[in-house]
């Protein structure tokens, strides 16, 4: 069944994309502050940072609990960062952008499934300037195991995986030829692995797009001076997380866009 059926069921999918959206960013918003800060993320109840009560229903709405209880802990009155709320309102913008670009697929929840790993390791690579790996396998096997039901021919399939492999190695390679040059390290092991992963993801001309345009974005970090807390170092998983999530949702137009001006 396809969301654009009717104008009711649209406007039913898109709350429920919502609503979803915004539940699981708060999840992966809470399980990236504890992979940052060497927690379990898979274990026992959220609960307030600073007084260390465990938090219950009324406290766990998406966006709501906090509108309601005026960005306030409901039991030491310590004022909540506005990191959850904008996390929550931010990935019920993205799950519904997905839905809407990619229907109600098997393509869908893919997809969807690799921007809720690109968000939580945005997330952690910001406060603690490690990719985690299982982010990485998460969506990586995701892609695999949903290959039966994707539609996808053996030759595209095929240009994929070559496209994951050469594009990881030829960032590695360039890497250590950077490191050699600067005299220290220029890359992530992290940020390489993910490399792989957005050419496993887009294949080869959308992954070519999404380099240039995290490169782009990177600029943009050091512009702002992030990363000179920390010794100079550059979290550059969120500009390649960005990159991956605009060209897998909008990559098909952007790409017909510039191959036009080129009249291929």
């Amino acid at each position: 069944m396809s969301i654009y059926t009717s104008g009711g069921i649209l406007a039913y999918c898109i709350a429920v994309a919502a609503f979803l959206g915004a539940a699981f960013g708060s999840f992966l918003n809470c399980a990236a502050w504890r992979v940052a800060h060497k927690e379990p993320w898979w274990k026992g109840r959220s609960r307030c940072p600073v007084c260390g009560h465990t938090l219950e229903v009324p406290d766990l709405v998406p966006v709501f609990s906090w509108l309601f209880l005026r960005g306030k802990c409901r039991h030491c009155g310590t004022k909540i960062s506005p990191r959850y709320v904008l996390t929550e309102v931010f990935f019920a913008l993205v799950t519904v952008a997905c839905l809407m670009r990619f229907d109600l697929t098997v393509v869908c929840l893919r997809n969807w499934v690799l921007l809720c790993c690109l968000f939580c390791l945005s997330l952690v690579d910001l406060e603690s300037y490690i990719i985690p790996d299982e982010t990485l396998i998460l969506a990586a096997v995701t892609w695999f195991v949903t290959i039966p039901f994707v539609g996808m021919e053996v030759s595209e399939i095929i240009a994929h995986i070559i496209t994951g492999v050469g594009l990881g190695g030829g960032i590695l390679l360039l890497s250590l030829a950077m490191d050699r040059i600067l005299k220290r390290d220029s890359l992530g092991g992290g940020d390489i692995k993910l490399f792989a992963l957005v050419g496993l993801y887009l294949g080869p001309v959308a992954s070519l797009f999404a380099v240039l345009l995290a490169a782009a974005l990177g600029l943009v970090f050091v512009a702002l001076g992030k990363g000179k807390a920390n010794q100079g170092m550059i979290p550059f998983g969120p500009s390649i997380a960005a990159a991956t999530a605009i060209m897998l949702l909008w990559g098909d137009g952007m790409v017909t866009w510039y191959l036009g001006l080129l009249g291929i």
